[in-house]
């Protein structure tokens, strides 16, 4: 029989989180966002289940061809653009939009030909200060690129560093409406799930581009109740659950697990749950990481181990081995996971490893 740990993914759920991003976005188009293998959710699984969206959005090179090969003609952005000259005929090959946010990019596309004109995004730079152009190279490459054969559209874009915090998109939003003055009217995409979901009026532009809302996660995590995912009316894509594989009694002064470092302080029953970090469960995550055990919260205790974790079930009625644990998803929210664990929704969904069999559910 095989180990009762395994992830399911609801295709309903992924709808639900495309039709909360539609509405958000208003008239904007939607990229919706398949990077680093959908956020760990499988990314033929993802991008049929998020057919409805007008494009996919994804990393690199690889990603872009299974994507091609599985069908999908709608437009493909891939977000950091070209890594090497190579990459240029790929474009072409797979009609694939490249995000181009330096000099060098300018150079690769002008000195090798795509075979078909393509579009392209031009990236800004606009305080977060990892990739785009200042003003003035933005200037210079919205020229050049206007005047190349090889390109068809320009979409100028930027991202928020703090869409999702106190400093929001103010300042970001108003160096970038300084940089594109120049240019005059140009196709704008500005917003990732943060600001489509609190400055939408302000950032849904030409296209949007919509990430962990998709997954069933708030870009805000545990801020507070009203920017919860349930609040924004998300459903949770994936639930990692599994079974209790042992229950047993302790006493006071006994202690759990590796390093011994959680001491019961009364009598006191835990279970243990066949899920550890090999599994993509955070080994740092400390003793009172919430659990749901037959659908009721509890909270682990002592070290995560490779392939197993403590729980206190200490007072749940009809607990035994085979009694359903839920690790994070329906019920109990990846962002709570993260945030107790002193990380992100984003970080347990890509770290899911392969022996997690994934289930299908609708």
């Amino acid at each position: 029989m095989p180990r009762p740990i395994r992830a399911l993914l609801s295709a309903s759920a992924f709808s639900n989180n495309l039709k909360v991003a539609s509405s958000r976005a208003g008239k904007a188009k939607v990229w919706a966002v398949l990077k680093a293998n959908a956020y760990g959710h499988g990314l033929e699984r993802a991008a049929q289940a998020l057919g409805a969206a007008d494009g996919f959005a994804v990393l690199d090179f690889e990603e872009a061809a299974r994507l091609r090969g599985c069908g999908v003609r709608k437009p493909i952005l891939m977000l950091e653009g070209v890594f090497q000259a190579a990459d240029v005929a790929a474009l072409g090959r797979h009609a694939l939009t490249p995000v181009l946010h330096n000099a060098e990019q300018l150079r690769m596309l002008a000195g090798a030909d795509p075979g078909a004109a393509i579009d392209v995004y031009l990236k800004a730079n606009t305080g977060m200060n990892r990739l785009g152009f200042d003003a003035q190279g933005l200037r210079d490459a919205y020229q050049a690129l206007r005047a190349s054969p090889r390109v068809r559209a320009v979409t100028l874009m930027t991202h928020f560093a703090d869409a999702d915090g106190a400093g929001g998109v103010r300042d970001q939003l108003a160096a970038f409406e300084r940089m594109l003055a120049p240019l005059g009217p140009v196709p704008r995409s500005l917003a990732n799930s943060a600001a489509l979901l609190r400055f939408a009026a302000q950032t849904a532009a030409d296209w949007v581009r919509p990430g962990i809302m998709l997954y069933g996660c708030s870009p805000f995590g545990q801020m507070s109740a009203d920017s919860s995912a349930q609040a924004l009316g998300l459903r949770p894509v994936m639930t990692l659950a599994s079974e209790l594989i042992s229950v047993r009694r302790l006493q006071r002064g006994e202690r759990v697990g590796y390093g011994l470092s959680y001491e019961a302080a009364g009598p006191m029953t835990i279970g243990i749950a066949a899920c550890g970090y090999a599994d993509g469960y955070p080994r740092h995550a400390p003793s009172g990481t919430p659990v749901l055990v037959n659908g009721q919260r509890a909270r682990t205790v002592g070290r995560v181990s490779m392939d197993m974790i403590a729980i206190d079930v200490s007072g749940l009625p009809g607990v035994g081995v085979g009694t359903p644990v839920t690790l994070w998803g329906e019920g109990l929210s990846a962002d709570e996971v993260g945030a107790a664990a002193g990380t992100l929704s984003y970080e347990l969904f890509t770290k899911l490893t392969a022996r997690v069999p994934v289930v299908e559910v609708p």
